[in-house]
């Protein structure tokens, strides 16, 4: 017997129903209070025990009954209307209320089978929570349905929008946080339906929860009148509806009636935008929902309020264990449920409440969009040859780089249209890094106002351009977590931006690697240019090559990094990153016209070993070096040649190897890294004890560390970034950070005692080249004729 609640007689759900999904909600409730607390006597058989409880509680409950109740009442729309949903939790700590919910459709216990529908299966449910050996509290990998941990607060909105793009069947209910929408990212995100095509994408549906504070502080939007919240989210483009209280029966039929508006609003705004096209951009339906935060828990622990309170945010009892008086009030707290009304003897949630979920795929824990590696289709690429730069000697020609690979990415553009599964995301940088080929078959999606003078803008393109890199990486992951492929281009200083974003995917990856039940997505690639090097016209704020230490930092299963030399290069590693799956790629390369070293056969070699001797720049062919010099990066590796071409002129007798680094987790031991060298290999390249002279595209100290368990680390001496920039010419950039070729040329000097006095010419000749070049450039502007007219081979 299901306890009964009143119901109205206009309400839109029946008497029936309503008793049912709120006994649905009480089960999910109980489930969610469990996991917090218990390691046994699931089903409160017999009077709680300290034993019962947990020695370590962990866990969030303030969100969680809003959760659970927003999660009941969308499984009833997805079986009234068929829809193909899923659920993203931006309070993503209310992990209970996800875990449970999906355990009780059934999805988890299939996934998990030892997590059984039975009493058995309840215990180890809540034991596991925030356990040792368990899962995490979070909306976890672990848990299905899940494409958003929520563990770092901002981003569900654009991984809820990324989602729907291209993906026309496909409705996010995307719950935002009151607290997490006083971020930066997420007051941004709310612009991202400008950009929703209303056919060829899907729906997302914003459901503000407004609970009213957050750890300890009250929240912004729950402390602002009605009115005004209104005005915002209208200013946003947005329609909201409001669903405010806290009598559950008043609360159910308000919910309800919401959604079944809804569902009319959007089949009306795409059933016209069917048959007359989008011609103007429509105001999606939103919900903002009020209810208490902890709702039906506690009101008062130890005379302090709770239920509505900051109180209620995690634990609110934290030691029923040891306090009897707390375990008691945990007791009356888990019986309110009434679990014996909702569960039957074994331990099996009642039929007539377990029906209530849809079922098969169109359960939200077992839609296949939030495991989009089931999805994932591989994309058709263009041989990448075809867009080669002709090289008939190295540094005779000169190319743009990803002017080159805009080509290719516009091939795949063209060749994947049909399939609408790759879009190119950027911060309004995709001309500005030379990858315009791409509009000459695509346009930039933009369904806000046009004018005539915009260039490129339509309702549908496969690039999307806003100038915030959170909304790019937002749109992108949730892009490539529901099973497509994508490419984010950005400025190399700025993609610092998404630095703890960047964070949170890659330790997603790390896990769903270890989950067999997650299949693997498409990497999450970005294109880096305007690098550190070449930002001589926008100055110091520009000057930033720190993301590759800060991706280093990760999981070498995870993370590549790469630093392809020329366009031919570019082209061979892009069309590799652009195949991959489950990685983070990142490639910097220039945008700005450069000296071409490798044809494209050469380049596909070298690419595919990732580090090799250039043979044509070296001279010690059968011989032992005096001296290695090695580069990673386009413009390292062009002052590296420069340097070695001064030296075979005036040191006729040096014995030189030049190394080439495409791939730079090469450096790293194979022990350390699955593309690393192992020792012999490495020794064979750089020796045992020669100098060598590294020049670097970022900061020094990453070859450093990734090279100082090498034999002959003491022996590598790096020239890189060393935070020296300013408005300049593109020489001097490397002559302010000592990576030019003149200083390249004296380091050498300085590391062969054996030259001896021979070479204080040479050296006195580089030191006066530098005041030269700091004469010209302070008098003419640029680069003195003899750097800007450099040519490999031209002495």
């Amino acid at each position: 017997m299901i306890a009964t609640i009143e119901s109205r007689v206009d309400a839109p759900l029946s008497a029936e129903l309503l008793q049912k999904m709120h006994a649905y909600w009480r089960a999910a409730n109980y489930l969610s209070v469990g996991q917090i607390y218990l390691q046994d006597n699931p089903l409160l058989r017999r009077p709680l025990e300290a034993g019962d409880i947990k020695r370590m509680l962990l866990g969030h409950w303030g969100t969680t009954p809003g959760q659970n109740f927003i999660y009941a009442h969308l499984n009833r729309i997805i079986k009234a209307y068929d829809l193909n949903m899923i659920y993203v939790a931006g309070p993503g700590h209310g992990g209970p209320a996800l875990v449970g919910n999906t355990y009780l459709e059934g999805t988890y216990s299939e996934i998990y089978p030892s997590i059984s529908r039975d009493e058995a299966g309840l215990k180890r449910l809540f034991k596991q929570f925030s356990f040792p050996g368990g899962i995490p509290s979070h909306v976890s990998p672990e848990c299905p349905g899940s494409i958003h941990e929520g563990g770092e607060l901002g981003y569900s909105l654009s991984h809820a929008f990324g989602a729907v793009l291209d993906n026309p069947d496909l409705m996010v209910a995307c719950v935002i946080g009151d607290g997490e929408a006083e971020t930066g990212p997420l007051a941004t995100a709310w612009h991202s339906n400008k950009f929703l095509h209303p056919v060829n994408d899907g729906v997302v549906l914003p459901i503000l929860h407004l609970n009213g504070y957050k750890i300890a502080n009250p929240t912004v939007l729950a402390r602002i009148s009605r009115e005004e919240l209104e005005q915002l989210l209208s200013g946003y483009g947005w329609t909201p509806l409001f669903v405010e209280g806290d009598d559950p029966a008043v609360m159910h039929q308000l919910m309800a009636g919401v959604l079944d508006e809804v569902v009319r609003v959007i089949s009306r705004i795409r059933g016209e935008a069917l048959a007359n096209g989008p011609i103007e951009r429509p105001r999606w339906p939103m919900i903002v929902l009020r209810t208490p935060k902890g709702w039906t828990g506690p009101k008062f622990i130890d005379g302090l309020p709770v239920e509505g309170s900051f109180r209620s945010h995690q634990v609110p009892l934290t030691d029923p264990a040891t306090n009897p008086a707390h375990l008691r009030q945990l007791e009356e707290w888990l019986r309110s449920y009434r679990p014996e009304e909702l569960w039957d003897e074994q331990g099996t949630l009642l039929a007539e409440l377990a029906e209530l979920a849809p079922v098969g795929e169109r359960r939200m824990g077992a839609n296949p969009n939030a495991n989009g590696g089931l999805l994932l289709k591989d994309l058709r690429m263009p041989d990448f040859r075809d867009f080669a730069v002709r090289v008939e000697a190295p540094g005779k020609d000169v190319a743009s780089d990803t002017t080159v690979a805009g080509g290719l990415l516009a091939g795949v553009i063209q060749l994947n249209a049909d399939r609408r599964n790759f879009r190119l995301f950027g911060p309004d940088e995709t001309v500005s890094n030379k990858l315009e080929a791409v509009f000459q078959v695509t346009n930039r999606q933009w369904e806000a106002e046009r004018l005539e003078t915009d260039q490129w803008l339509a309702y549908e393109g496969r690039v999307i351009e806003v100038l915030s890199e959170h909304q790019c990486e937002g749109w992108l992951e949730g892009y490539l977590l529901t099973g497509r492929h994508g490419l984010f281009n950005s400025y190399e200083a700025f993609i610092h931006i998404v630095d703890s974003m960047f964070n949170q995917h890659a330790k997603w990856l790390k896990v769903t690697n270890g989950l067999p039940w997650r299949r693997k997505i498409a990497s999450l690639n970005y294109l880096l240019s305007s690098h550190v090097w070449r930002q001589d016209h926008n100055g110091f704020t520009h000057q930033d090559p720190g993301f590759l230490d800060h991706v280093a930092n990760k999981k070498a299963e995870v993370v590549r990094i790469y630093l392809p030399p020329d366009a031919n290069c570019l082209l061979s590693t892009l069309d590799h990153c652009l195949r991959s799956r489950q990685y983070v790629n990142v490639i910097v390369a220039g945008k700005h016209p450069a000296p071409q070293w490798l044809d494209i056969e050469s380049a596909v070699l070298h690419c595919t070993k990732g580090i090799g001797i250039w043979p044509w720049a070296s001279n010690d062919r059968g011989k032992e070096p005096d001296v290695v010099m090695a580069c990673a990066g386009d413009v390292p590796t062009l002052e590296t040649l420069a340097a070695v071409s001064i030296l075979r002129q005036k040191l006729p007798d040096l014995v030189i190897r030049v190394v080439n680094v495409v791939d730079l987790m090469k450096l790293q031991p194979s022990t350390e890294h699955p593309h690393g060298l192992n020792d012999h290999d490495f020794d064979l390249l750089f020796t045992k004890g020669k100098p060598v002279i590294f020049a670097f595209h970022g900061y020094p100290w990453l070859i450093h560390r990734l090279t100082y368990k090498r034999t002959n680390h003491d022996n590598v001496h790096v020239r890189g970034y060393k935070e020296e920039g300013t408005i300049t010419t593109p020489f001097d950039m490397t002559v302010l950070n000592e990576m030019d070729r003149f200083h390249l040329v004296m380091d050498v000097i300085d590391r062969l005692p054996q030259l001896g006095e021979r070479c204080a010419y040479l050296k006195q000749e580089m030191l006066d080249k530098l005041i030269l070049h700091r004469a010209y450039i302070n008098r003419e502007g640029i680069d003195m004729p003899e750097v800007l007219n450099w040519r490999w081979g031209a002495e």
